[in-house]
Formats: C-alpha cells, structure tokens, sequence
C-alpha cells in the first residue's frame, strides 16, 4: 500500500468509507457512528467519524502508526469547516496549492477552510501516538444555524461560516483552551448509550465549538490582555509547582520561574491565582512551611538546620512565618511533637 493516500472529505461517512478500502478493512456502522480499526500490519488504534444534524460531524483519531501516513483531502468540491484539536504528538498540515506546510504541535487547534483549488494533506508520523478531535462541518447544510453563533463571532469568522461555495481559504492556528481540553474529555468519556448519548455528543460539539470561537476573538487581543486559559497553560503552571517542590531549597524569585517554564510573569501569576488561589510567592511561602513542617515531625534535624533546608536565611523569619501559620514557634512545635511521641512510646 502506498503511502500517500487519497480520501473523499464530503462528510465524516465518505471519511471513513474511504479510509477502509485504503487500509482494506471493513468499518462498523451504528447510529450514525462509523468506526474502523487499523490492521495489524498499519499499527494499531482506531478512527471513528460521528455525524450530527445541520451538516456537523466529528472525526476521532486514536492510533500508533508503523509508518508515516499522508492522507491527501480530495481536490476540486467544497470541503467541510474543519476544526482541528491535537491532543499529542505533531503531525503536518499541508496545503500543496500554495506549498504552506504547517506544523501542529501538541495541545494546538486549528481552523482551515479550504477553495475548491486548493489540496489540503495530512502527514502522520509513524512511531508516535496520535489523538486527534475533530470537528467537521458542512457549511451549506449548516447554515441555519450560523446567525446563532454571531455574537462570538468577528466579521472574518463569520464570512468563513457562511462562504457555502468554498471560495476563499481560511487558517488560523493557536493552542487551544482548557476549558476545550474539559469538553473533549467529557464527549470521549461519556458511559451513554443510544439516545442519551447522541444528544449529550452533540451538546458537547456545541460547546467545543462555541469554545472554539470564543478563544479566536480573545487570541485577536495582545498576549497580555487575553483572559482564556490554555491547556498547555496549565501545564507550565503545574510545572513550575513541581520546580517549586523539588528546588524548596534554591529556588529563585518569579522571573527566574517564569523563564524556566516558558510564560510571561503575569499569566504565571493569573495561573496560580487561578487554579490555586494564591500567588506564586505565597504558595511558595505556604510550601515552605508545609515542608519544615513534615521535617519536624519527621526527621532529627535542627531548626537551623530546616531553615536552611526549605530556602530560607534567617531563623527568626522562618519562626515569624511558622508561628503566622501554625500559632506556635517551630520550636514550641518539635518539643511537643517529641513530648508526645515519647509519651505515645511508653503508654
């Protein structure tokens, strides 16, 4: 079987139809789910197209190829909307028309809407675990349905949602929300079944997609002035917290950390303020005495000897801060510890 492959993209059904006979497997078929597996020999996963009403479907991509992939977009007809969410490894983006390739990182989206002349392709990689959501839409079928999406919406979103005939070419690319990530997670992990969970899919498609557009008008602001969280986001936030933990000792001020994990002071300060109600220096400060805490209870080290173990230089402001939060000095605190623990000994 050759590599590059070419696929009908009217709907997520011509999707999965095609993808079969190229893969020369059959597809599943249930309440407008289509589903096949990849044959041993390809690698191993799935991809699974879902069809909606008003032109809106979804394809899901889960798979670890044996070898790269390029999946080639059929040229010459109106090809759906597509919003695209990478959810792990990179793979490429390509419109051969005009020789623009893209590179879709981890935790990125995209919107692209091609003409009819253009010749969009995916690249696959081989080796690398791919999971890919997709977002498909038919905009001529889902029409009627644009005018309720105008208020999240600028002037250029919405010649994209209304241009029927695929005259123009649209692209924007940007990492995507965690509140995207949320409902991504919430469509895929359903335990529904039939109805319920037909109405429940769609829902959350909505959802996604109103995200989706809501992200696009704030990524028009400054990087400052942008208020939606992203996903990678909190990764760096959860980053810098493990930096925090395992450098209690060293660790340097908030510029130092915000380099380290590769966000701007401010949104590093709008995250911990965010998932964690505090701001980088007081969870520094509330760790700190959280671990000379743990290493009076638990080790025979000295006060000195904790001070300097948790980052702090002067004995007297670690008391300060200890006694702040524990309503007694550390010292107070490791004689009674070892009072009761003597006493617990010889009961």
């Amino acid at each position: 079987m050759s590599n590059n492959q070419v696929i009908n993209d009217i709907d997520v059904k011509d999707v999965i139809v095609d993808m079969a006979k190229i893969l020369n497997t059959d597809y599943e078929e249930e309440n407008n789910e289509y589903c096949i597996r990849i044959p041993d020999d390809m690698g191993k996963g799935f991809v699974k197209g879902i069809k909606f009403s008003n032109g809106v479907g979804v394809l899901e991509t889960v798979c670890l190829l044996k070898r790269k992939l390029k999946l080639e977009l059929g040229k010459g007809v109106v090809n759906p909307l597509k919003i695209v969410f990478n959810r792990d490894c990179k793979f490429l983006y390509c419109n051969q028309e005009d020789g623009s390739s893209n590179e879709v990182e981890r935790l990125e989206c995209f919107i692209s809407s091609g003409s009819i002349k253009d010749h969009h392709v995916f690249v696959l990689p081989a080796d690398e675990p791919i999971s890919i959501f997709s977002i498909e839409i038919n905009r001529k079928q889902f029409e009627e349905k644009v005018d309720l999406l105008l208020s999240e919406m600028d002037q250029e979103l919405e010649k994209v949602f209304r241009d029927v005939n695929g005259v123009n070419s649209f692209f924007y690319k940007s990492q995507y929300s965690l509140d995207i990530s949320e409902k991504i997670d919430e469509f895929e992990e359903t335990e529904m079944s039939g109805f319920l969970k037909a109405v429940h899919s769609e829902g959350k498609v909505y959802e996604i997609l109103t995200h989706c557009l809501k992200q696009y008008l704030d990524d028009l602001n400054a990087p400052e002035k942008r208020t939606i969280f992203r996903k990678v986001t909190l990764e760096k936030i959860e980053q810098a917290v493990k930096i925090i933990k395992d450098e209690i000792d060293t660790i340097g001020n908030i510029i130092t950390l915000s380099r380290r994990v590769g966000i701007n002071q401010n949104t590093l300060q709008s995250g911990f303020n965010r998932f964690y109600n505090v701001s980088v220096n007081e969870f520094i400060r509330n760790y700190r005495m959280e671990k000379a805490k743990e290493l009076l209870l638990n080790t025979d080290l000295n006060i000195t000897e904790i001070t300097y173990k948790i980052g702090i230089n002067s004995r007297s402001y670690f008391s300060k801060l200890f006694k702040e939060k524990y309503g007694m000095s550390p010292k107070v605190f490791q004689s009674k510890n070892r009072e009761d623990s003597e006493a617990y000994k010889t009961a």
